[in-house]
């Protein structure tokens, strides 16, 4: 399996701490079942201003880490981007990183409790320039909890949807779980990722979740939102 949005890289965000706790997360996707994850430290937020450079650095790091420890775990570049109109300009300066740094998706974090006026328009501005956006836990969004509307209309203008694992499995609570729910039913929802940060409140753990989107939609289709899309994404 393959986890796109991933908390993985210690000391850049509200992730893991230590070298340490990182290889203990990575270790725990390993047993999981995962092979691949892109670290996405948050960044476009106040309190998070994690430059594209540490990023780099950070996976370099990472990944001699892994190897050293012969856990069978890839770490890819990306980040976690708090929606704003100056993204355009800061994919351009290099500023952000797209999802394994390829240019082609980018992984857009909402505010929790609305969706911006201007969200609709950073979705078509990135489309003109080639890149889409991926919405990451919409269900965990209050605005969108109460109607899923304003979701389907950035799908329909090129947006992809990216559901929290937790949420398929009641971790951030019934409305959570019912938005993501569906969310799948209306095909509205591409790929499952952990947006994992530690080992036990929220660990990067698919497997779950991918048996609870089986429920609905089969066993084929939901492997498909942890294998064949991510896959097509870091590629």
């Amino acid at each position: 399996m393959i986890d796109i949005h991933c908390h993985i890289l210690p000391g850049l965000d509200d992730g893991p701490k230590t070298d340490e706790e990182a290889l203990s997360m990575c270790e725990v996707a390993a047993d999981d079942g995962v092979k691949t994850i892109v670290a996405t430290p948050h960044t476009g937020r106040e309190v998070y201003q994690t430059s594209a450079e540490d990023v780099l650095a950070g996976v370099s790091h990472l990944n001699g880490l892994l190897g050293k420890k012969g856990i069978p775990i890839n770490i890819l570049p990306g980040h976690d981007v708090y929606v704003h109109p100056e993204i355009i300009e800061n994919i351009k300066k290099k500023k952000v990183l797209t999802v394994n740094d390829n240019g082609k998706y980018i992984i857009l974090e909402l505010p929790v409790q609305s969706v911006p006026f201007y969200v609709e328009k950073v979705v078509l501005d990135l489309k003109a320039i080639g890149v889409t956006g991926i919405i990451s836990h919409p269900e965990r969004n209050y605005h969108i909890q109460k109607n899923t509307g304003v979701l389907e209309k950035l799908v329909s203008s090129g947006a992809l949807v990216q559901l929290t694992a937790l949420s398929l499995t009641g971790g951030f609570g019934a409305p959570a779980q019912r938005t993501a729910v569906s969310l799948i039913h209306k095909g509205l929802a591409h790929i499952i990722a952990s947006d994992g940060h530690s080992t036990e409140e929220r660990p990067p753990v698919l497997s779950p979740a991918v048996k609870e989107a089986a429920k609905f939609i089969g066993e084929e289709r939901a492997l498909e939102m942890v294998n064949a899309k991510p896959r097509e994404i870091i590629s």
